[in-house]
């Protein structure tokens, strides 16, 4: 881009009604100031009575110098701009061209209009065309016959489904989302324990199908997961069906739309499906960690693909699991857990919380094996008409865990022998063959709410978990 060395430029758009206003003024700057170079965002032919119109559709002058709102006025001396005036003031327009009776006819002011530079995507795509990207990572050219989504496919980039071809304007308007630098690392993500930059984090939240909003959400999701206490490689490595599962708490999964309700663990919400997403898709493609090779798992589960949700905290009877931590109900969190997917509750008839508390247990005492009692975790979500059943009651959510634990204890004699079972309990449980062990021995039961309130259904989300390794993770998503 070059200047005039010494004059006036103007940017302008005729779709702007204060751009409009000022074509007589224009018009008087021309006759009797210095040079005049009025740039058009839209039309060439905004005014055929001005001497120097430059077509700018291409936005290049206007990207360049930083257009935000037209019309915009800039003083230039030595081909460099020495000061600028946005939208329309009188005064301001006379002390910057000398002439004293500009603008007479028109108001005093007028506001401008958003510049076309700052259109829905325009920046990312002027700045890869026009300026400096910043991004660091390898930029892989395509031939013009070749399919993005094929390619994709080619690379082993995807989960199974197609993914959203990672552009740089793409991967700079998911950029948008965080204040963080592109270059900042994230996490180390195993199984090879790859470092992760913001900027590699944006590239799968782009092919997962993320919106920018999302990006705070995502990145403490990743550093959640790769925190050593939630064993994330052990979780991948495991020939079980466990998978990370994703719980958002407090403000910003309202605010980003999240779905705590009905469907809850199900399609159709962008924010949950792509969020969890993007995690598997990093695991994949910046950890090295495919199915086949370091993920073992027997059978596997819709899960390793997404498994996202929020946490219904709209009914404040009950603590949610977040504030239950110690967060406040302002503070917004992620927690990660292992998850197999779900076990639907079903039970349309208990009228009492003791009655539905023994429906609860019988179906918890039965993940994965009824004498399985090590190793072993659950996240119970209660549905909203099981809620109203303890609401109505006057239960709190610690003394519905209180009943569940008392109701959970397995004999001895029925607790499978070894790595199921008794491997990891103190040597005087497994010696009371006449005694009984938690369901949960050493990992945690704990109970959420999540799901919507036409029927009587909770639901089970089982998964390994209660050494010191794997076990679920709570971290604050910064804003």
């Amino acid at each position: 881009m070059k200047l005039l060395d010494d004059g006036l430029v103007a940017v302008v758009k005729r779709d702007c009604p204060t751009c409009e206003l000022v074509v007589p003024v224009l018009r008087s700057i021309d006759r009797s100031a210095p040079p005049l170079e009025v740039y058009v965002q839209d039309d060439p032919h905004y005014d055929e009575g001005l001497r120097n119109v430059v077509d700018d559709h291409e936005l290049e002058t206007s990207y360049l110098l930083d257009v935000e709102t037209v019309p915009t006025l800039i003083r230039v001396r030595g081909g460099a701009e020495v000061s600028r005036i946005v939208g329309w003031n009188r005064d301001e327009w006379r002390n910057l061209t000398g002439i004293a009776d500009l603008g007479d006819a028109l108001p005093a002011t007028r506001p401008g209009c958003g510049s076309k530079t700052r259109d829905p995507g325009m920046p990312a795509r002027l700045k890869v065309r026009y300026g400096e990207t910043g991004l660091g990572s390898r930029l892989i050219e395509l031939p013009g016959d070749v399919d993005p989504e094929e390619a994709c496919f080619d690379r082993g980039w995807t989960d199974g489904l197609p993914v959203v071809p990672p552009t740089q304007e793409r991967v700079l308007d998911m950029l948008t989302g965080t204040a963080r630098s592109p270059g900042e690392i994230v996490a180390v993500i195993p199984p090879n324990l790859v470092p992760c930059s913001v900027e590699k984090v944006a590239i799968n939240a782009v092919m997962a199908g993320c919106k920018p909003e999302y990006m705070p959400v995502v990145l403490a999701v990743i550093e959640t997961a790769c925190r050593a206490e939630f064993g994330l490689h052990g979780v991948l490595a495991t020939t079980n069906a466990v998978a990370p599962a994703v719980m958002i708490n407090g403000p910003i999964a309202r605010a980003i739309g999240m779905n705590a309700k009905g469907n809850v663990f199900g399609q159709g919400n962008r924010a949950n499906a792509t969020i969890g997403r993007t995690l598997q898709l990093v695991v994949r493609n910046v950890g090295g960690g495919r199915p086949g090779e370091i993920d073992r798992a027997v059978f596997g589960s819709p899960a390793k693909y997404t498994f996202c949700f929020a946490e219904d905290e709209e009914d404040q009877r009950w603590e949610s699991y977040a504030v239950s931590l110690g967060y406040s109900p302002q503070q917004s969190t992620v927690t990660i857990f292992p998850g197999d997917g779900n076990t639907p509750v079903i039970d349309h008839t208990a009228r009492t919380p003791e009655e539905l508390c023994r429906s609860f247990a019988g179906c918890l005492r039965a993940v994965y094996n009824p004498g399985h009692v090590v190793q072993l975790q659950a996240f119970l979500a209660v549905g909203g008409e099981h809620q109203q059943v303890f609401y109505q009651a006057g239960w709190s959510k610690a003394r519905v865990k209180e009943e569940l634990l008392k109701l959970l204890l397995v004999p001895m004699s029925e607790v499978v022998p070894g790595r199921a079972g008794t491997d990891g309990l103190e040597e005087w449980q497994v010696a009371a063959k006449d005694g009984f062990v938690p369901k949960f021995a050493t990992g945690p039961l704990n109970i959420i709410r999540a799901g919507g309130s036409a029927g009587k259904y909770s639901a089970i989300i089982s998964g390994i978990g209660g050494n010191k390794t794997i076990r679920p993770v709570t971290g604050e998503i910064k804003l």
